[in-house]
């Protein structure tokens, strides 16, 4: 029996190893771009609805929270729909891998909102910035199993993160453009990306 559990966990780490060094092509263009779509009809519905942001941050960040978890319902079908179809057997490990390569960055973005929200609203003009900072961060970990141009898009969100917290140390407001703006650029350039890599020769071994 021990033989048996030691044949199955070397099988893992064998199918994990191959993982790890394959591209993975569970992302598509037309969903990175239907999420940024999101992003803007929140920002467009949040500008007609809520008036002043700033004065109503609770319907500002669940508007927010709604979208990232539309988008990422729309990411994990199709994730799991192209993992099958392009990875097959190792369809599993490699949306693992996706996963755990992104999911510090996604809880560290929902914690940071619920701790700024309880201990410190007075910074919450601070988390749209931050946000974005944090997405970087989570494509800078994708890089090594995505299109290495992705690093554009993470550029990209860096950049935008700093910016969007000078711009708004300004004023201390919250605006549903500095969400809305960066994620439709940053989307359509993930989608972009996605669509006219190559492959094979544009991932790294």
């Amino acid at each position: 029996m021990r033989d048996l559990d030691k044949a199955l966990a070397d099988i893992v780490a064998i199918r994990s190893q191959i993982a790890a060094g394959t591209a993975f092509r569970g992302y598509g263009p037309a969903t990175m771009a239907a999420t940024g779509a999101v992003a803007l009809l929140t920002a467009i519905l949040e500008f007609w609805l809520l008036g002043d942001a700033t004065s109503e941050p609770l319907g500002f960040f669940f508007g927010w929270f709604i979208a990232a978890a539309l988008s990422g319902l729309i990411i994990g079908i199709e994730m799991r729909a192209r993992s099958r179809r392009h990875h097959s057997g190792l369809a599993d490990a490699m949306i693992h891998q996706a996963v755990e390569q992104f999911l510090p960055a996604g809880v560290a973005g929902v914690l940071l909102a619920v701790v700024m929200w309880k201990f410190a609203g007075e910074t919450l003009w601070l988390l749209p910035g931050l946000w974005q900072i944090l997405v970087s961060l989570g494509i800078f970990a994708s890089v090594r199993s995505l299109p290495r141009t992705v690093a554009l898009a993470g550029a990209w969100y860096f950049i935008s993160g700093f910016a969007v917290v000078v711009l708004a140390s300004q004023t201390h407001t919250l605006s549903p453009w500095t969400m809305g703006l960066p994620f439709v650029i940053g989307q359509s350039v993930m989608a972009g990306i996605l669509y006219f890599a190559s492959g094979d020769h544009d991932v790294e071994d």
